[in-house]
Order: structure tokens, then sequence, then C-alpha cells
């Protein structure tokens, strides 16, 4: 049997395995092994087995990782998503649904200390959703505004899963970081109109909020910047060069650290964050070195060379290929975690991208939008049931329902972003 066929049957095994609820990182773990012991021999793999979660875990750049998601887990605990979406309700006072605006807009900033969506959802559930119940807003409504804005912290820089693309493919962690910034800004401001457009064709979804002076949005301003100043920090300094991205995580998560004990975080709070940035980064790694492992045994069965050739002899045009690929993406995020989906399948895909000319970080981008897609979409939507988790007396239906006006915005985003690669590129270095 030949080594493109053992690859064939090998990432057949992964989906039937996946199909069948296997962890997806032991899924991979397996599979790596199991193909790598077949194409090989059994004593590699083996080996291979001892050396890549030495050489995953000992990595200097995926030290950001936790760094990234302790700076999101002591912003949700310290009282900082509360202060913000306050500070979101005011400035939007007296507007047709305002709320949901406020929190869409408080969802997109949170994310970008947070860097993860299902993180980013799940706290400003907890804090946005009573108060939008509480002023009679559709619950399709605030709920789908809910989880589309929980997308945002997939894009809006920092974001773990840019991070984690930029580190499989060897791009700069810089340059995803700039170039998803464009992107995740044009998510909030089309969630917003979005609302907008859906508050001129159903006026009943909501009605105004309480209305506010002037003077009031100006002061309430104050609470948005915390998050501007680390935001700020970060991005600037990764930008003029002053840190580099993994040290720019260390620097984000002390500048959170420091406001938490400024507002009275101590012993058991913080050891209970520390808690939850260890069980978050466990499983994080643990898909990590299962992506390593099955990314030998991809490379080593030739697979995705057989699969270039192949398109290669269909001729087809280099958007063409994109497309399709971009139409798998929005197949797989439909059953499959965002960042399990992208350790899976860019070691398959991104020798097809390299080999075709097209620009890395503009596909990273594309890829990453599709990917954020799948957290909204059925059967799965990862943001959805964190959301119904958060709030079991809504439906799922209705969730979904809320939700898909907001995944009409996002095809119209990932368009616009396929027909002008300049909304992607243009501050890069």
């Amino acid at each position: 049997m030949g080594s493109e066929m053992i690859g064939a049957i090998g990432l057949g095994l992964l989906l039937v395995l996946m199909a069948l609820r296997v962890p997806v990182a032991l899924t991979m773990l397996i599979v790596g092994v199991v193909g790598f012991a077949q194409v090989i021999s059994w004593s590699a793999a083996i080996s291979q087995l001892k050396t890549v979660p030495v050489e995953v875990l000992s990595n200097y750049s995926f030290s950001a990782v936790p760094m990234f998601i302790l700076m999101g887990v002591l912003a949700a605990h310290s009282g900082m998503a509360g202060k913000l979406f306050n500070s979101a309700r005011v400035i939007c006072g007296g507007w047709k649904g305002g709320l949901a605006i406020a929190a869409v807009g408080s969802c997109g900033i949170f994310s970008a200390i947070s860097g993860s969506s299902l993180a980013t959802a799940s706290t400003m559930t907890r804090v946005a959703l009573p108060e939008m119940e509480r002023y009679g807003y559709n619950r399709g409504l605030a709920t789908g505004a809910l989880a589309a804005g929980g997308t945002l912290g997939i894009m809006i820089p920092p974001s773990i899963a840019l991070l984690i693309y930029a580190i499989l493919t060897e791009q700069s962690v810089g340059d995803m970081f700039m170039a998803g910034l464009v992107p995740g800004l044009m998510g909030l401001v089309m969630y917003a109109l979005t609302v907008t457009v859906m508050m001129h064709l159903k006026p009943s979804l909501a009605v105004a909020g309480e209305p506010t002076a002037w003077r009031e949005k100006l002061v309430s301003m104050t609470g948005l910047v915390p998050f501007f100043a680390v935001f700020l920090v970060m991005i600037l300094g990764i930008y003029f060069g002053a840190f580099t991205p993994t040290e720019g995580a260390s620097v984000g998560a002390f500048a959170t650290l420091l406001y938490a004990l400024a507002k009275g975080m101590r012993g058991a709070e913080l050891w209970r964050s520390v808690q939850e940035t260890l069980a978050l980064s466990s499983v994080v790694f643990f898909m990590l070195v299962g992506a390593e492992t099955l990314g030998y045994f991809i490379s080593v069965s030739r697979i995705s060379f057989s699969i270039t050739d192949i398109l290669y002899g269909m001729e087809l045009a280099p958007i063409v290929v994109v497309l399709c690929i971009l139409l798998l993406y929005f197949v797989l995020g439909m059953f499959m975690d965002s960042i399990a989906m992208l350790v899976i399948t860019v070691p398959v895909v991104f020798p097809i991208i390299q080999s075709l000319g097209i620009d890395p970080v503009w596909f990273g981008i594309i890829t990453v939008l599709t990917v954020e897609l799948g957290l909204m979409t059925p059967p799965v939507g990862m943001n959805v049931f964190v959301i119904k988790a958060m709030a079991p007396h809504v439906g799922l239906g209705e969730i979904f329902r809320g939700v898909a006006p907001f995944v009409v915005s996002d095809l119209l985003r990932l368009t616009l972003l396929i027909l002008f690669p300049v909304l992607s590129t243009m501050f890069l270095i």
C-alpha cells in the first residue's frame, strides 16, 4: 500500500473517530502515531511520541497562549466586563436597539483583551443578557447579538486563533495581528448596522433605552479606558517593535493583573483565575501536540502533495481553489471547534496555498473568518451552545434564528475581504 493511500485512510479514520465523539486532540494523536508507524516504522513513531510533546511544550512562541488566556480570565473576574457593558449602555442610551448594539460593542472590546470567542460569549452573556431581558428585548435578538459579538474574539487582535495559525504556518504573529485589525473592526461595525437594520424592519424586537445626556456619555467613557490602555500598549508595542508578540502577551497579562489588583482581587480569586488559565491552556496544548503529530504523518504520507497534483491537473484558477477550501471550512465549522479545525486542516491545505503563490497572511484572515462563521451555524455552533448554557431558559432554535442575520453580515464581510485583499494587508510593514 502506497504512502498516499495510507494518508487518505488516516484522514478518513480521523473523521470517523471525531464522529464517534473521541476527543479531537486524542483523535489527532492516535491517527498521527499509527499512520506514521505504517508509513515509516513503529520504532520511529514511538520515538516521535516522546519528542513531539517536548518540542511543542518547550516552543517559546507557544508561551503566548497561556498569557492571552490569563489576560482574558483576569479581565472577566476583575469586573472589567461589567464596567465595560455599563459604559457602552450609557453611550448607546436612547437608541432603538441600543442595548443590543452596546452588547456587540462590549463583546468587540472585551475580545481585544480575552482573545477567545467562547470566553467573550460566556462572560458578556452573564453581564448583558439580564439587562436586555429586563428592558423587554426579543430573546432571539438578544442572544443572537451576543453569539455574534462573541465571535469577534477570533479576529480582533490579540487572537489565539491567529496566533496558532501564524505558528503552524511559520508566519509573523505581528503581521497576522495587524492584518486582523481592520476585518475585526469591520465585523464590529457591520454587526451594529445589522442590529439597526433589524430594528427598521421589525421595530417590535426591542425598545429604545433610557435617554442619556452627552455629559453622561462622556463620563461613561472612563469605563473603556482600561481596555483601550491594555490593547494599545500591546498593539502599538508590537507594531513599533518595542517587544515581540510573545512578549506583548506577557505585557498585556501583567497590565491586566495590575488592574485586577487595583480593583481588590486577592488570594482566592487570583488562585481561581490561575487554575482556570491552566485548565484552558492544557486543552489548547493537548490539541497542539496532537496537531503536530498529525502534521508529521501528513508530511511523510505526501497526501497534501497528491491533492496539489490533482488540483494542478484540474487546471483550476487559484481563487477557485481558495473558494473550495473555504467551503470545506464552512462545512467543517458546523461540526467542529474552531481551534481544532485549524490545527487539523492547516497542515493539509497550507502546502497547496504555498504552491499556488497565494498570500499566506490574507489566506489566514479569510480562513479564520470562515472558521468564525462555524461558531454561529448549526448543528454545533459553539458560541450558541455557550450562550444556551448561560441562558437555559432560551431555546436553541430561538438563538439560531436570532443569529441568522449576523451570519449574513459575516458572509458579506467575507466577500469584501476576498474581493479586496488590501483590507487585511494595508497595515503590514
